[in-house]
């Protein structure tokens, strides 16, 4: 995904997942080196519905130290897993100064049986100029491959995009 950025000249926003973080902490100071913004998505991957209160601060608080360890920023964004906010949850990222973010086009590249042209098709047609993109850069939570098929996609969108004269940004 990066090297697919970089070749259209994007910029864009990586929601990490701090176990993940903490695996490839390389990783994450690549994105930020390459001129790209990193943000909090959780230290694991659990739905917030399902964590009491102390669980979510024991998240959040893992999640944004494995961001610094790895790339020595503070993130400044949180998206909960799968887009679920608990009223909890929202109240702690808040707290930590973490603004919410969610996404106005998604591909459902997550899917076990989505193509490249079908995942670009959603993003495009429900996109506007001020939208925000959710894409998946890896499987750790999603179908096996998926991010094979996302990373196509990508490249179609990003083509569409610069044909339409919409610059891509990362979330500030």
């Amino acid at each position: 995904m990066l090297e697919i950025l970089a070749g259209a000249g994007a910029r864009a926003t990586f929601f990490v997942v701090g176990e993940q973080v903490q695996r490839r902490p390389e990783l994450a100071r690549r994105i930020v080196d390459e001129g790209h913004t990193l943000a909090l998505h959780g230290h694991r991957h659990r739905l917030q519905l399902r964590m009491s209160a102390r669980e979510l601060t024991q998240d959040l608080e893992l999640g944004l130290a494995a961001i610094e360890d790895a790339a020595g920023i503070t993130a400044r964004h949180h998206r909960a897993p799968y887009g679920i906010y608990s009223a909890a949850g929202l109240r702690l990222a808040r707290e930590r100064s973490l603004a919410p973010l969610l996404w106005s086009a998604w591909g459902r590249d997550w899917r076990a049986h989505t193509t490249p042209e079908r995942i670009a098709a959603r993003v495009l047609r429900d996109l506007a100029p001020d939208g925000v993109i959710l894409l998946h850069d890896a499987d750790f939570y999603s179908a096996g491959g998926s991010h094979e098929r996302t990373a196509p996609a990508l490249e179609l969108i990003l083509a569409e995009l610069s044909s339409r004269e919409i610059a891509t940004v990362p979330v500030i």
